[in-house]
């Protein structure tokens, strides 16, 4: 048993408490908090400098990607990136399980503790099934083609099966609105069983997306009829938050949402992935528009990002937001594990099993605002 204190201490199913006391047990098992550092026995506390907040939830990730480090030029608009991630098969087996396995090892130092990631392969089974870090497998959909459609499917549904022979969650998900036609939208939605609690999507990445549904041109919508798309993925939707309608009545976690606006929102969950959307589109969201109780947080790949590290991400959300700290670890921790489920996660509250991170070097005036 432990008696962990700090300068302060972020609960977040409460508020902040300075030097306050998390009792936990040798598991990891939250106890009790205690108020005040006279309640507890001085030679049983450990005290810290800095603050005190539940494990980190890294809402929207690409593991299997992360051999792509350092190949993407930044700035150059999402297309470029499309080409940067076809590139992603030129590597052999070996380079990508070992940068799978030193991601999942940086995640873990930097104090994360849950994981919300993309799948179009089994790539990252092999280190998903020993149970470092609990993740929500999204088995992502992308096909554009309508003679290619059923071929999609079957293939996602393999790789789903693979995942939860491994008693690991998994739920097959579109990709975005431009990469889905309705038609498979639908088969996606019909797929979905009780044990699929969440449906992620990518959402306004680029401004292009938002061009090719609300005017039915622009360079997203030469890009698509230039590979034969199906016309029917932007002449039946009028904007792109329109595919919301078609997806099933499950929780949803819409991802990046770097070019919503306020009437663009809904009461879904969103994630931010700051680090990404600089590198790719040297943009951000205008972080008002959005429920700070449904915002969460996520690195992307190290194809878009040079490391997994929430915190960073925060630093960033801050300078463009003016959020407090007990709202930033809310985004980084609470929100993030109740849109994935995971229920232990996230709070110092009884019974929990969150993870405990210490973050030093913070201005004590800033991090109580």
């Amino acid at each position: 048993m432990r008696f962990l204190t700090a300068d302060y201490l972020y609960p977040l199913h409460i508020s902040p408490i300075k030097e306050g006391v998390l009792q936990i047990s040798d598991e990891g098992e939250v106890l009790h908090i205690f108020h005040k550092r006279n309640e507890v026995s001085f030679d049983k506390l450990e005290i810290f400098e800095g603050v005190l907040c539940p494990g980190f939830i890294n809402a929207h990730c690409h593991l299997e990607l992360s051999h792509l480090k350092g190949i993407t030029e930044e700035g150059k608009g999402f297309l470029n990136f499309i080409e940067t991630v076809k590139q992603r098969n030129n590597f052999c087996k070996e380079e990508i399980v070992d940068a799978i396995a030193e991601s999942e090892k940086q995640m873990i130092k930097n104090g994360i503790v849950g994981v919300g990631d993309i799948c179009n392969t089994t790539d990252t089974l092999f280190q998903k099934k020993k149970n470092n870090l609990k993740y929500y497998n999204f088995i992502e959909v992308f096909q554009v083609k309508e003679d290619k459609i059923d071929e999609t499917i079957e293939k996602s549904k393999t790789i789903k099966q693979a995942f939860r022979k491994k008693n690991l969650q998994a739920t097959i998900v579109p990709h975005a609105p431009y990469s889905v036609p309705p038609r498979l939208m639908k088969k996606i939605t019909n797929l979905l069983d009780e044990k699929d609690e969440l449906i992620c999507i990518h959402m306004q990445e680029t401004k292009e997306e938002n061009q090719l549904f609300e005017k039915k041109k622009g360079i997203f919508y030469n890009w698509l009829s230039k590979m034969g798309a199906s016309p029917e993925i932007w002449d039946k939707r009028d904007k792109t938050i329109d595919v919301i309608r078609e997806l099933a009545n499950k929780k949803k976690l819409l991802v990046h949402n770097t070019f919503a606006k306020k009437d663009d929102i809904t009461e879904n969950y969103y994630c931010t992935c700051p680090k990404a959307n600089l590198v790719i589109e040297n943009s951000l969201p205008d972080y008002r528009v959005f429920d700070t109780d449904k915002l969460c947080v996520g690195t992307d790949s190290l194809a878009s990002n040079n490391s997994f590290s929430i915190l960073e991400e925060l630093l960033i959300i801050q300078k463009n937001s003016g959020f407090g700290l007990n709202t930033l670890l809310k985004i980084a921790c609470k929100n993030g594990a109740c849109a994935l489920g995971f229920e232990k996660f996230g709070t110092f509250e009884k019974g929990k099993i969150p993870g405990v991170n210490l973050i030093k070097g913070l201005d004590i005036v800033t991090i109580v605002a």
